[in-house]
């Protein structure tokens, strides 16, 4: 893991002011990204850099960023994971390759594959490659979206980096962009190719963008798998070899690391995997507490920990916690996410980098394998709706009196998500049940819901869910917390469910093998009984969720009133009497507003740091690109 930076002036006659300066400032500004290194090229119109996490070989000074003989120059931020592999069949075409890094095959795949050399390369990544003979930049990310890579368009030339923030401390625009505020708002984090700040992008999971004198080229070198799936359920042994040679290779490394665990079954049968394959490796496991029992599942991680001999490292996070680290965040990073797990997973990391530079995490189970509770409601929707409309209304009106409460997940709160937005299709259902801001409040808050196209496959709803989320939620939301909370302190995240091979085996299963009856995960749960108890396996689906119901009524109302009163949410277009409105309903406990409450908090904070920002008159990149290039 690493920051990369760069720019390319696409005016020789007009070279950038500061160049130099500024490409160094960016890879600064990323300075947590890396502390292990730092290197820095200027080859004519192109200044690149990078810093260094060392996960492998650290005892060598080899930051990702390397020269061929070609004029290829590769800034990757990520891990090659078949490197070894590539540089096998590189060296018998006549590649001679005498790094030891795992990017070092990057520029001679480029020499033989042409841009269809990203095909070739399993792993994570976000990556930079020049190509001085055809004055060409490409960038791309890697299939899953689990590396962040931001661009920004001036007159000038064009930008990258790993965070917004260094982006923006280029002094690469300042003009809010009105469609992404909207967006955000509904949904809680900033889905690509989108920002909040006009002319500034960020990749796609899959993506490659080349840039070059003419203009820009977006491709997709990969999509999710468009298998159709068995119409029976693959044995779990089938699973094993699979998700074993995952786990296996994104813990091969040569420092120590150690696992997020939680009470959950994703995490344990990850943890329970890493444990068999590596029975005699020291083996830490942090857990998030709260002093909340509803919330605090550290007695349950305490005993999987205990169970498969791990040292249990727990971490307890307080309300009072809250504002200094959002600040921090946002600050360092540059991009509002209204996940407040953001805050207790920075502060675990934190906890974890004195003694670790990796976690294993079990982020992307959910997605692959079917087990949000909305695919649950939306499976057993098709059924609600067939009722006689009488007795759903009445059914309506007696969950909607349902009281609130601050206790995690509970039934009322999943049954009042259940029976609003029945009259939509399936997909726009979903994108109402999860939400941040729903629609009628978008529009008191003065802001126009945003439009989705949501057309699907009706016999195929599910899938269409499972792919909204992969490509959604899952790299900008999830993926973007683990990031850009764990590499704030210098701790590199993996997913070992998000492997290309563990991808591909979950889209071959059937509908029954992901949701069965009332259970979710169907699969898993069956895979995850030969490493696990019965107990953990059945535990109902919790979450990393805090307990913000209580704590926006309690002890950080004052800082929420504060916040939502603030001049910059009015500035951006917000009717902060709306947003007030929310809070006092949610004070009054007329109805749970957490979410959307911290959805402004989040952007009231960011919006207050983004006005603090050096300004330079915004430029506009019509002159340079046209639409559709």
């Amino acid at each position: 893991m690493c920051g990369i930076a760069g720019l390319w002036n696409l005016h020789a006659t007009e070279p950038i002011p500061h160049a130099a300066q500024k490409t160094r400032g960016m890879l600064r500004a990323m300075a947590h990204r890396g502390p292990q290194g730092d290197a820095f090229v200027q080859r004519g119109p192109l200044c690149m850099a990078s810093n260094r996490l060392a996960i492998r070989g650290v005892d060598q000074h080899q930051p990702p960023l390397l020269e061929h003989e070609a004029g290829i120059v590769v800034a990757c931020n990520g891990e090659i994971d078949n490197h070894r592999l590539l540089r096998r069949s590189l060296a018998h075409a006549g590649h001679c390759i005498a790094q030891t890094t795992d990017i070092a095959v990057i520029a001679p795949l480029y020499l033989e594959k042409g841009l269809r050399f990203l095909e070739h390369l399993h792993g994570v990544f976000a990556l930079a490659l020049w190509d001085e003979r055809a004055q060409r930049l490409i960038l791309a990310r890697d299939r899953a979206g689990e590396r962040h890579l931001y661009y920004a368009r001036t007159e000038q030339g064009i930008y990258f980096a790993s965070e917004l923030a260094a982006l923006l401390g280029a002094q690469t625009g300042t003009q809010l962009d009105r469609d992404g505020i909207a967006r955000y708002l509904r949904s809680g984090y900033c889905a690509a190719p989108g920002s909040l700040v006009k002319n500034h992008y960020k990749l796609s999971p899959g993506e490659v963008i080349v840039f070059d004198r003419h203009g820009e080229r977006h491709q997709r070198y990969w999509d999710f798998p468009n298998t159709s799936p068995q119409a029976q359920t693959p044995a779990p042994a089938a699973f094993d070899p699979v998700f074993r040679n995952a786990v296996q290779r994104q813990s091969d490394i040569d420092v120590d690391y150690g696992v997020l665990l939680s009470g959950g079954i994703d995490s344990a049968l990850m943890t329970a995997v890493v444990r068999d394959l590596r029975p005699q490796k020291k083996i830490s496991a942090y857990c998030i507490r709260f002093a909340e029992s509803s919330f605090d599942e550290g007695g349950h991680a305490a005993e999987i920990a205990a169970r498969l001999g791990c040292e249990f490292v727990p971490v307890t996070v307080a309300a009072g916690d809250v504002p200094g680290t959002l600040r921090e965040l946002i600050t360092a990073t540059g991009e509002p996410l209204a996940d407040p797990a953001w805050i207790p997973l920075s502060l675990v990391t934190r906890r974890a980098a004195q003694d670790v530079r990796l976690l294993l995490a079990g982020e992307g189970a959910d997605e692959l394998f079917g087990g949000y509770p909305t695919y649950l409601g939306v499976h057993w929707s098709a059924y609600y709706t067939q009722l006689p409309r009488p007795l759903r209304a009445l059914a309506q009106k007696l969950i909607e009196q349902l009281p609130t409460s601050d206790k995690k997940v509970t039934l009322s709160f999943l049954l009042k998500r259940f029976v609003r937005g029945q009259e939509l299709d399936g997909l726009a259902r979903h994108l109402l049940w999860t939400a941040n801001i729903p629609p009628p409040w978008l529009q008191r808050l003065g802001i126009t819901p945003p439009s989705d196209d949501t057309t699907h496959h009706p016999a195929r709803l599910i899938d269409a869910l499972q792919r909204y989320d992969f490509a959604h939620s899952l790299p900008d939301a999830l993926m973007a917390k683990a990031d850009r909370g764990g590499m704030l302190h210098g701790v590199e995240i993996r997913a070992p469910f998000l492997d290309q091979a563990v991808i591909e085996f979950a889209a071959t299963l059937p509908l029954h093998a992901r949701i069965r009856g009332f259970t979710t995960k169907a699969f898993l749960k069956d895979y995850a009984r030969q490493y696990l108890p019965e107990a953990v396996v059945t535990r109902r689906k919790r979450g990393l969720s805090v307990p913000l119901a209580y704590w926006l009524r309690e002890p950080l109302h004052g800082w929420a009133q504060a916040r939502l009163s603030s001049n910059v949410l009015a500035q951006a277009g917000i009717n902060t009497d709306a947003a007030l409105e929310l809070l006092a309903e949610h004070q009054a406990r007329l109805a749970d507003h957490s979410r959307a409450i911290w959805t402004l908090l989040v952007l009231s904070e960011w919006l207050s740091w983004f006005a603090q920002l050096p300004r330079e008159p915004a430029t506009s990149a019509a002159k340079v690109y046209s639409d559709g290039v």
